[in-house]
């Protein structure tokens, strides 16, 4: 079979024969070609943090979509000679033949790293999908109201078996283990501050296993200057130990009881003067069955609130009461129908509970004297002014109010209780006008009366109530 029209040789003359289509598929591929240069080999930009849609590359694609072209035209039959005459005179072989690439250029360039990398700017035709991406850029901060942003939450505590949570801010020093005192330092305090800085930037706790001898103790918190053991003016700011001539004021304490940690608690606060210029506050709570003791010297008023919370999550159920006395604890009492915090009204109406006494030891007692007595407050003027009954068998029998440590000697309500009995007594209580608003101690002991000497407390239990004024 021949070819209606003949393959011209190659450009050179010597190459094999090729058709008009080939002819142009060899041009189109060869110009494409020598338009491709070193910038268009660099490796491409690092994505950006937005999806777009995509930008047509000119410099790759369209050569392909010649070639593709050119194939199909081929494919399909189409005469040669439409486009390319078999008698034209070939271009220079310069453009003809496919030489060598073009030198990449030899100027000095800055490649710029991953992260400068520029973003591309998009064309006035170009859709940029905003809603495909939400989450923040790698290295951005989180967004406001994430978890990182929270602030941080209270922290549990334990010492000495006395657990409470350090306010957010807080620091508590690190604390020598023979040491019965502890020092949680407020966010105002100096970096450099140590535990004894506690007075002006922080709150003292001290937990004892028996009455303390030096401060704090009980005595301490009836006393002018009870605040403290030595000279020392704890100015915010400027702590420091008074000059001579630098005169110190302080009245008496303020006292009143509180309600901390399920427990009957005595506050005293003092105003301290250092100079005409520099004053402060002092105040001291203590839980006396405990020998719990909290302390703010000096706190700016700012972290009182703070100051509340530390009181308010006092935890001293793993403490172990200490024994002042032997046999003190060989009876647990417990209260029914009178809590902690339980208002009662000072209207006379009448509040009815119940006292169980129950022998926890291994020795028996033949003559237990059961006493209820309210102790005594600042809403009372200047003692409690209400009565107290007990209930015996069907009657019942009027009892002292204001008196919790001096059991009758004769022996009226006692009764034997041998290890492991319990005994309940029915009580009721009426309060009057005199007994004003306030946190009022009720305390029940049992003792041991001798014929002489005093008598032998074996048993004690406070419940602090909240009176009420109607």
């Amino acid at each position: 079979m021949t070819d209606k029209l003949p393959r011209p040789r190659g450009g050179d003359g010597t190459g094999p024969d090729e058709t008009p289509t080939e002819r142009l598929l060899r041009e189109a591929m060869n110009a494409r070609t020598a338009r491709i240069t070193a910038h268009d080999l660099r490796p491409a930009a690092p994505p950006n943090r937005r999806t777009r849609r995509l930008r047509p590359v000119y410099v790759t694609a369209v050569p392909l979509f010649g070639l593709a072209a050119a194939l199909a035209f081929g494919v399909l039959g189409f005469r040669g000679d439409t486009v390319a005459r078999q008698d034209e005179v070939p271009p220079p072989a310069a453009t003809l033949t496919a030489g060598p690439s073009p030198s990449p250029s030899v100027e000095p360039t800055t490649e710029p790293s991953p992260t400068a990398t520029p973003v591309e700017t998009p064309s006035a035709t170009e859709t940029i999908t905003d809603d495909v991406r939400t989450e923040a850029p790698l290295g951005a901060p989180a967004p406001s109201g994430t978890a990182s942003s929270a602030p941080p939450a209270p922290s549990n505590y334990t010492f000495h078996g006395v657990k409470f949570k350090v306010p957010a801010g807080w620091r508590v020093v690190p604390p020598d283990p023979a040491d019965r005192r502890l020092c949680v330092l407020s966010p105002g305090a100096p970096k450099s501050a140590t535990a004894s800085d506690c007075a002006p930037y922080g709150v003292q706790l001290a937990v004892f296993d028996e009455e303390p001898q030096t401060w704090p103790a009980m005595s301490f918190l009836y006393s002018p200057d009870g605040w403290t053991s030595q000279p020392y003016c704890p100015v915010w700011g400027n702590p420091h130990v008074p000059t001579e001539g630098e005169p110190m004021t302080s009245g008496n304490p303020v006292q009143t009881r509180d309600i901390v940690a399920g427990r009957a608690a005595r506050k005293s606060q003092w105003q301290v003067t250092c100079n005409a210029k520099e004053s402060f506050t002092a105040q001291m709570w203590a839980l006396p069955d405990d020998q719990v003791f909290l302390s703010a010297i000096g706190l700016k008023p700012e972290y009182q609130t703070a100051l509340v919370s530390i009181l308010d999550t006092l935890d001293v159920g793993g403490h172990p009461v200490p024994a002042l006395r032997p046999n003190q604890n060989d009876v647990s009492i417990g209260f029914e129908g009178l809590g902690v915090g339980q208002q009662v009204p000072n209207d006379g109406s009448a509040v009815t509970f119940s006292v169980t006494y129950r022998n926890t030891s291994r020795t028996g007692y033949s003559a237990l004297v059961p006493v209820v007595a309210a102790e005594s407050y600042a809403g009372a003027s200047p003692v409690v002014s209400g009565t107290l009954e007990r209930q015996d068998g069907d009657t019942w029998t009027a009892m002292d109010l204001r008196s919790t440590d001096k059991p009758a000697r004769d022996g009226n309500g006692a009764f034997t209780l041998a290890p492991g009995q319990s005994r309940t007594v029915k009580y009721r209580l009426k309060l009057t006008g005199q007994d004003g608003a306030g946190v009022m101690p009720v305390t029940a002991r049992v003792a041991v009366v001798p014929l002489e000497g005093p008598a032998i407390v074996v048993g004690s239990r406070t419940v602090p109530v909240r009176v009420v004024a109607k």
